[in-house]
C-alpha cells in the first residue's frame, strides 16, 4: 500500500481546512462523520492496491457510502460560517 491514501478530506475540501478542523473539534456529529469517512477511505483503498480481498458489491457499497459521507460533509461546510 502506498504511504498516500487518495480521498482523504484535506483533498476533496483544500479551501476549507481551518473549517473542517474546527468542525472536527467542535461537531461530535461532524467528527463521527469525518471518522468514518476515513474507515470507509481507507478500507477502499486496501481492496484497490490488492491488500484486502472484497467481492465488487462490497467495493461499490463501500464507494457509495464514502459519496454519500462526502455529501453530508459538504452540506456541513456549507452551513459553517468562515472564521
Amino acid at each position: 500500500m502506498s504511504a498516500h491514501t487518495p480521498h482523504e478530506l484535506a483533498e476533496a475540501f483544500p479551501r476549507d481546512a481551518e473549517a473542517l478542523r474546527r468542525l472536527k473539534a467542535s461537531n461530535a456529529h461532524f467528527a463521527r462523520l469525518a471518522a468514518r469517512h476515513h474507515e470507509v477511505n481507507r478500507a477502499i483503498h486496501r481492496i484497490e492496491c490488492e491488500t484486502e480481498a472484497a467481492s465488487d458489491e462490497r467495493l461499490e457499497a463501500l464507494k457509495k457510502e464514502r459519496l454519500d459521507l462526502l455529501d453530508q460533509i459538504a452540506a456541513m461546510l456549507e452551513e459553517t460560517p468562515a472564521a
